[in-house]
This record gives C-alpha cells, structure tokens and sequence, in this order.
C-alpha cells in the first residue's frame, strides 16, 4: 500500500471540489506504501521460479496470509507512522486526521460527514487488505490448498517428519486417471514400507526438497522398486509447471503464433514454442555446433564452409 495515501483524497474529491466552491480541497496524502508489495513480494517471486519448492510456497502461502491478518488487526499505527515519515521526507503535506470530510457517495445535503482517521483507514487501508485476502484465497482456494498440503508430506528433511500415509494416498484419489483401481488398493503399504526403508537410509538424509529426493530415488533405483511413489513424486514436480509456466506459454503462443503464421503446424509450433520458452538455455548453445549437429543427420546438396567442419 505504498501507494495509498500522495494525492488520493484530492484525487478522489477533485471533481466534487471544483463543483462545491464553498468546500476546501482536501490536503495531500500519501499514496506511497503497498502492503500488497510488502507482504507478497517473496511469494510472487517464489511463485514465478521454474524450480518451485511446493513445501516451501505451501508455507509462504500460510505465512503471508497470517501476515496480512495481522497487518489488518494491529498494523495501521505503525503503517501511518512511515507514511507521515515519507511525507515529512518528501514534502507532502498530512491531513488532520481528525478533520472531518462529507461521506462520499451521499448527498451533501444530509451533512452526514466522517473523519479523515476513519476514511483512509477503514475505506482504504481495510479494503485493500480485505481485497489483498480475498484474491488469495481465490488463487490458493480449499481444494488447491488440500492438494498443496498432501505434496508436501514428500518433504523429506527432518527425516521425513511430514509424511502422512492418509494424506499422500488420497492423492491417488485425486489423480485418479493417473492411478488404476489395483494401484489405490496398494498404494498405502507401498508408502509404510517406503517410508520405513528411507528412514532407515542414511544416503537420504542429506535431501533437502523434492527434487533432491527424485534425484536420489533415481540414483538408488528406488524408483523401480517404489513405482507409485515415484509417480506422487513426479506429480509433486510437474504441478509448478501448471500455474506460472502456464501462463508464460500462453503469452509465448501469442507472440509465436501471429497473423502470418496462423497456419503454422502443430509439430513446428512446438519446436518454436521449446525455442522460446527455454531460451536462456538455447543462448548458451553454439551456434557452429547446432549447425553441424543439423548438417551430420543426413546428406545434403550443399556443403559446409572447411572452417566449419
């Protein structure tokens, strides 16, 4: 909310103002603090990584929402507190906040009026956190936070202490068109006998996230032997890839997919796509080497120059 209070109570009355002579134009106010910036910086940021921890973000979720639970609560004193410093800072002049103005939206013929205190506090500084809140609790509603809370019984540090068989075997209910009816029947004494091997496992116990731990499960081969694990292992993984790199594709698609290519293939549309998306990879690639990969596939009419054999 760094930006609620330089100019918001002249903006929102300045046409009122100009109508109603008689009123005084309300001061300046400072429009420059951002609970929205302060409290979900770090989860937007760990949202928008390719290599998205789910425990981590599942924490952050609850963590920010608690933050702004209590920003809400007890936080508008020392909120007002660094908006008049960046005032006094900047030059802009602080209204009295016992100062009384007309309620906007009624007509100034009832002389209903309210303070400044309760106009930029409670129909400001409260609904922009109420919003804040109630956005999130769409992007992260109950049933993503059910799905969201099961993955992150995979955590495996403290030696596996979040793992809850109940938990992780309802996600076979969930993904059920990744899992037969035989794999929902044995899919808990998998998960008892896996987790009672890892524990016991000292090459494990240096996994720190999920990643890690598919990269051991591979390296120890227990992926063979625990396949129904490995696969709620997998899904943990790829579930990143279907919210924010989602939505980088999508962007993708629309710049890739113009008007002069609207009859663009689905196979060369694809390649295009891995191109775009991945490009910081394909920037560290040589150019020379592409082109030879490319020539050694097969016989060509043309030829390469010698410098580049």
């Amino acid at each position: 909310m760094r930006r609620f209070l330089v100019d918001r109570a002249s903006i929102e009355n300045v046409n009122v103002v100009q109508q109603e002579a008689e009123l005084e134009p309300p001061p300046n106010v400072v429009n420059e603090f951002n609970p929205n910036e302060i409290e979900t910086n770090e989860l937007s940021n760990i949202l928008q990584r390719k290599d998205l921890n789910i425990v981590n973000a599942m924490e952050l979720v609850d963590v920010v929402k608690a933050r702004l639970g209590t920003m809400r609560e007890s936080g508008w004193n020392n909120f007002f507190a660094d908006v008049q410093g960046f005032c006094v800072a900047k030059s802009i002049l602080v209204p009295n906040m016992d100062d009384e103005i007309p309620v906007r939206g009624r007509s100034r013929a009832e002389g209903r009026t309210i303070t400044n205190l309760h106009h930029y506090r409670a129909e400001i500084f409260y609904v922009a956190i109420d919003k804040i809140c109630v956005e999130m609790d769409h992007r992260f509603s109950e049933g993503s936070n059910i799905i969201l809370d099961c993955f992150s019984c995979l955590d495996p540090k403290n030696s596996f202490s979040k793992f809850d068989v109940d938990k992780l075997a309802r996600l076979a209910d969930i993904y059920h068109a990744d899992f037969s009816d035989d794999d929902r029947g044995t899919i808990r004494d998998q998960l008892e006998t896996y987790v009672l091997q890892v524990r016991r496992n000292a090459s494990f116990s240096t996994c720190e996230d999920v990643q890690s731990l598919a990269m051991k499960m591979v390296q120890t081969e227990k992926h063979l032997v625990f396949p129904l694990v490995y696969k709620l292992i997998e899904l943990a993984l790829i579930l990143p890839v279907s919210t924010a790199s989602v939505e980088r594709a999508f962007s993708a698609m629309k710049i890739i997919k113009s008007k002069l290519r609207n009859k663009i293939n689905d196979v060369w549309f694809n390649d295009l796509m891995v191109c775009y998306t991945e490009r910081e990879i394909f920037k560290s690639l040589d150019d020379i080497d592409i082109i030879r990969t490319f020539t050694a596939k097969k016989s060509r009419k043309g030829h390469l120059p010698r410098n580049f054999i």
